[in-house]
C-alpha cells in the first residue's frame, strides 16, 4: 500500500470517527439537563471525547503520509457521512433541506481547501505564535460572549433565531479552537527537538486548552441546535482558520493566482449559502416541534419526566425539569388546601383553623 493510499483511508476512518463523536454529542445534549461539570461524570461523554481524539490523531498521522491537499478536503467526509449516520442511529430520514445545505458546505469547503497553498514543512516563529494565539483567544472571547447574551435573552426559547445564533457561535468557536490548535501541533512536531522548552512546553499547554476548548464548545453548540448545523459550522471553520494562519503569517497564498482568488471567494459564499440554509431550517423545524421534541434532528425523544409528577420546562433544545421547577413542586404541602366547613346557612365557605381558648 503506498503513502497515498494509506493517508486517504487513513483521513476516512478519521471522519468517521469525528462524525460518531459529533452524533454522540447531540444525542448527549438532547437528552440531559444542561450542567457545567456533570457531564464529566458521564461515561458516554467520555466515549465522545475519545472518538474525537482518536479522529485528531488519526488525521495527524494523515497529514504525515499525504500531502495537505489531500487529507485536508477528505476532511469534509465528517459533514456528508454524519447526516446518513445519525439517520440510521435515530431511525429517521434526513430532510431533502438539510441534504442541500450539507451538498452546499462541503462543494465550498472542498473548494476552498483544494485552492490553498499547500503548506509545505514550514511553521510557526515566535512572533507568528503569539500573534495567532492572541487572535484566537479574543475571537473565542468574543464567540463564547456573544453565545452567553443571546443564551440569556427573553425570546431565547427552541426555534428562536437567538438560540440558534448561538448555536452558531459556539460552533464557529469549536472551529477556530480546533484549527489553531492543528497549526500549533504541526509547529510542535517541526519543531520539538530544535526549539527551547521554555518554548514547546508553553505552546503545548496552549494546545491542550485550545483543544480542551474546542470539545466543550462544540458539546455546547448542539444544545438546541440539532446535529447538522453546529458541525457543519465547526468543519468550515476549523480548516478555514488554519489556511488564513498559513496566509497571513506563512506568506501563502491560493492556487492560479488572482483567478484562484476569485475562486476562493465563490467557493466560500456557497459554503456560507449552505450554513445560512441549515441554520434557517433548523430553526424552522424546531419551532415547528411538537412538545417533548429535543432536537430538530432527532423528533420524539424527550428528557425522561421527573419521578415525582413534577411539572415540565423547556431547556434548551429539549423537554425537562429543572431543579426550580421540582422544588417548587416539592415545596406545596398536602394539607395546603383548607377544607370546605358548612355553615348554618347552607353555604360553605374555606375556614382555617382557629385557636382554641383556654379554659
Amino acid at each position: 500500500m503506498s503513502a497515498l493510499t494509506a493517508a486517504a483511508l487513513l483521513s476516512l476512518v478519521s471522519a468517521i470517527s469525528y462524525a460518531l463523536a459529533a452524533i454522540v454529542q447531540e444525542r448527549i445534549a438532547a437528552t440531559t439537563s444542561p450542567s457545567r461539570w456533570g457531564l464529566l461524570r458521564s461515561g458516554t461523554w467520555w466515549t465522545a471525547a475519545g472518538l474525537q481524539g482518536t479522529g485528531a490523531l488519526l488525521h495527524v498521522v494523515a497529514l504525515g503520509l499525504g500531502p495537505l491537499t489531500v487529507v485536508q478536503p477528505l476532511g469534509v467526509l465528517t459533514l456528508v457521512l454524519a447526516a446518513p449516520m445519525a439517520a440510521v442511529v435515530g431511525r429517521r430520514r434526513v430532510a431533502a433541506a438539510t441534504w442541500r445545505g450539507i451538498l452546499l458546505v462541503s462543494a465550498g469547503l472542498a473548494g476552498v481547501l483544494l485552492l490553498t497553498g499547500d503548506a509545505g514543512a514550514d511553521s510557526l516563529r515566535g512572533s507568528g505564535q503569539l500573534s495567532l494565539a492572541t487572535s484566537v483567544l479574543a475571537a473565542l472571547a468574543l464567540l463564547v460572549g456573544t453565545a452567553a447574551v443571546l443564551g440569556r435573552r427573553k425570546h431565547a426559547r427552541p426555534g428562536s433565531r437567538a438560540l440558534a445564533l448561538r448555536s452558531v457561535c459556539l460552533a464557529l468557536a469549536a472551529g477556530v479552537a480546533y484549527g489553531a490548535a492543528s497549526v500549533f501541533v504541526k509547529t510542535l512536531a517541526d519543531r520539538w527537538m530544535s526549539a527551547p522548552l521554555l518554548i514547546s512546553v508553553p505552546l503545548a499547554v496552549l494546545t491542550v486548552a485550545l483543544a480542551a476548548a474546542g470539545l466543550a464548545t462544540s458539546q455546547a453548540s448542539y444544545r438546541g441546535g440539532g446535529l447538522a448545523t453546529p458541525l457543519a459550522t465547526a468543519t468550515v471553520a476549523n480548516p478555514v482558520v488554519a489556511a488564513a494562519a498559513g496566509i497571513v503569517l506563512l506568506d501563502e497564498g491560493f492556487r492560479y493566482g488572482a483567478t484562484g482568488a476569485v475562486l476562493v471567494l465563490v467557493a466560500g459564499a456557497v459554503a456560507t449559502w449552505g450554513l445560512v440554509a441549515l441554520t434557517v431550517d433548523s430553526a424552522r423545524r424546531t419551532r415547528g416541534a411538537p412538545p417533548g421534541h429535543t432536537s430538530p434532528d432527532e423528533p420524539g425523544r424527550a428528557l425522561p419526566p421527573p419521578r415525582d409528577g413534577g411539572p415540565q420546562v423547556q431547556h434548551g433544545g429539549g423537554t425537562g425539569h429543572t431543579a426550580d421547577a421540582e422544588f417548587t413542586h416539592r415545596k406545596r404541602p398536602a394539607d395546603d388546601t383548607r377544607a370546605e366547613v358548612p355553615r348554618a346557612g347552607g353555604r360553605g365557605k374555606p375556614v382555617g383553623r382557629r385557636p382554641v381558648a383556654a379554659r
